[in-house]
């Protein structure tokens, strides 16, 4: 049943539900919370859609928010659908005007008592969510970065602004990724000096899973760039083999552990009513993506090539003792060894000095020819080993 509203309140649009839940012949409630979905006219049907296949294992109220700014005095559009394969119920909100702006004051009345309220953002989101006028109503607050351009930052000022409860969709993306890698290492636990994730270019979940392992594993992480789709390979560096998960075809992995055979893994890539089931499964905060988050910052804010070799800068005072050492190293390199004469050696600073130290940084040695010692051609140089 599909009810339209023109020119409504949220008082007409909250009985329109009980008579069209009563047309049904369903007059009790059996659902377990509020969906708000802030979509536009572009993107909320796939939303809706997502909503209703995620439905059918928690079925819910969804509330679509499709904000329609402009001058002019602000009016609301609804859309009541109950029934006609909606496992729930679902109201499409148009907000006109002015009254796009306090969204929170239409939705507010419309939520069920004492059930939780996800709100999800499918085309990017606010920079922090929890701040968001609709973010606060919400238990659990969904963005995916993948669908905005600018995700690093994104992800800056979400780490700065996180609250429990945040997550995104390119960190729910790697939920079989990262279970798999944890099997890898209980069945063969090893040591894991270095790691490395290759991706498509600009792929979200691939920043967050490198940072999520070298978090983990406090190893340096190499991120790759490859022709995709999406994560092609993951590989733990170890010093008894290689522990790999590579996909090429976006469907099936291959399972590479040392020691044993290649194992084939169903790894597909999932769509956005999988993804929200899984949110809709665990509203707890997800205390793991918020230290990935951090050190995600920490990683795109390094110098380049520091993430990925790991090296760490010797301190001045370290420096300064070791430089003793070397000089006395030197010096006794220098000394000539017994029965043996010392040829004499250029001045610093003089030409022969010059000439000396611009040959052995060349490779250059010097070398006699059949001439006389009175000809200018006595000495030629040539390339070392020639």
């Amino acid at each position: 049943m599909i009810i339209e509203l023109s020119g409504t309140t949220s008082s007409e649009i909250a009985a329109a539900l009980v008579k069209a839940r009563r047309n049904a012949g369903s007059p009790a409630m059996g659902m377990v919370g509020t969906i708000v979905v802030v979509a536009d006219e572009t993107t909320h049907a796939d939303a809706l859609k997502a909503v209703n296949t995620a439905g059918r294992e928690h079925p819910s109220r969804a509330l679509v928010v499709i904000p329609r700014p402009g001058r002019g005095k602000g009016s609301l559009d609804a859309e009541v659908r109950v029934g006609e394969g909606v496992p729930g119920e679902a109201v499409l909100l148009r907000l006109h005007g002015e009254l796009a702006q306090h969204a929170a004051s239409v939705v507010t009345p419309l939520l069920l008592p004492d059930s939780p309220v996800v709100v999800w953002w499918p085309v990017g989101g606010p920079k922090i969510p929890a701040e968001d006028p609709l973010g606060v109503l919400g238990r659990r607050r969904v963005t995916d970065a993948a669908a905005t351009r600018r995700s690093t930052i994104d992800f800056d000022s979400r780490a700065e602004g996180y609250a429990p409860g945040d997550t995104d969709f390119a960190w729910t993306r790697l939920t079989p990724w990262r279970a798999l890698l944890a099997a890898a290492l209980d069945q063969f636990p090893a040591t894991v000096s270095a790691a490395s994730v290759a991706s498509a270019r600009g792929n979200t979940s691939a920043d967050l899973l490198a940072a999520w392992l070298q978090d983990r594993l406090r190893v340096p992480v190499d991120l790759k760039t490859s022709r995709g789709p999406g994560i092609t390979a993951v590989r733990l560096f170890t010093d008894n083999g290689e522990i790999a998960l590579t996909r090429t075809d976006g469907k099936v992995a291959t399972f590479s552990i040392p020691g044993q055979p290649d194992r084939p893994v169903a790894l597909r890539r999932r769509d956005p009513a999988e993804l929200l089931s899984e949110e809709l499964r665990r509203l707890d905060p997800d205390d793991v993506y918020a230290e990935t988050l951090r050190c995600l910052v920490e990683r795109q804010h390094q110098p380049a090539g520091k993430a990925a070799t790991g090296a760490k800068k010797r301190p001045a005072a370290a420096k300064k003792q070791a430089a003793p050492a070397r000089k006395q190293s030197a010096a006794a390199g220098k000394q000539p060894a017994a029965g043996r004469t010392t040829k004499s050696v250029a001045k610093p600073g003089s030409r022969g000095a010059a000439k000396a130290g611009t040959r052995k940084a060349m490779g250059l040695r010097r070398r006699r020819c059949c001439c006389t010692a009175t000809s200018r051609h006595s000495r030629t140089w040539s390339r070392r080993g020639w």
